[in-house]
């Protein structure tokens, strides 16, 4: 028993206690940042090297929903013109929100309904559904679990049931395997029903958009309540996404 406090001890506070203000390494990449700098005449070098046709040129804008986060556009740039910065508060309400201009300095979702915040201010439960994904996204969402994140302490928890859950989390593409599975578990979450969507594969297909193996009609069909955009999102991403949100 003696060591085992001991080694307690050593290991130190594990719990992030502010949750808001966190500081990540320099190699962490969050919100772009594109300054306010001329790009050479014709110059394509960012967009042709993006792996998922996130950046737009003329005006050089940055599509969050298709972006991986990966260094190309930020290496490639002869100019230095575009920069990751540490800023993980990335999530929005509208996909037109996550299209990041040279004007933009931080993205947030705009506030959910006063019905939806009487509804789920104080306890919300959510079903996360797997909808074809490379686990890359499912593996931040189980660490919120964990002691480090403890997104239970805000009453936002994930439950087995679909039935016991007042909305669904979904990530990956959502392939052809998984759409009818994805609608049936939506069907099964009694009304009123959210739909959060986590990672580029799930808000845009990501690197799989152009694949014929999906189906995403779903979301044709229902309501996003949010986007958490990344590859994958970090969990302070997801946590603040929904603080934020319901105006916590």
């Amino acid at each position: 028993m003696n060591d085992a406090i001991k080694i307690r001890i050593l290991q130190g506070d594990l719990i992030i206690h502010d949750v808001r203000s966190v500081q990540f390494s320099p190699r962490y990449r969050g919100l772009p940042d594109i300054a306010d700098k001329k790009c050479i005449d014709n110059c394509r070098i960012c967009a042709d090297v993006c792996p998922t046709k996130a950046i737009h040129i003329n005006p050089l804008k940055i599509d969050l929903s298709l972006c991986v986060f990966c260094p190309l556009c930020e290496e490639s740039c002869p100019e230095e013109i575009i920069h990751f910065t540490d800023n993980y508060h990335i999530a929005a309400s509208t996909r037109k929100q996550l299209l990041v201009t040279r004007k933009t300095k931080k993205v947030t979702p705009e506030k959910a309904s006063e019905k939806i915040r009487n509804y789920f201010g104080r306890s919300l439960k959510l079903r996360q559904v797997s909808a074809g994904g490379c686990n890359g996204c499912e593996l931040e969402l189980i660490a919120l679990s964990n002691v480090n994140f403890d997104l239970g302490r805000y009453g936002i928890e994930f439950v087995a049931s679909p039935r016991h859950a007042d909305g669904i989390v979904i990530t990956g593409p959502i392939t052809k395997n998984m759409a009818g599975a994805t609608e049936m578990c939506y069907e099964a979450v009694p009304k009123p029903r959210l739909v959060i969507l986590v990672g580029a594969c799930a808000i845009s297909g990501g690197i799989f958009q152009n694949s014929k193996q999906i189906d995403r009609k779903f979301l044709k069909e229902n309501k996003i309540d949010l986007y958490i955009p990344g590859c994958p999102p970090n969990p302070l991403t997801f946590i603040n996404a929904l603080l934020d949100w319901l105006d916590r």
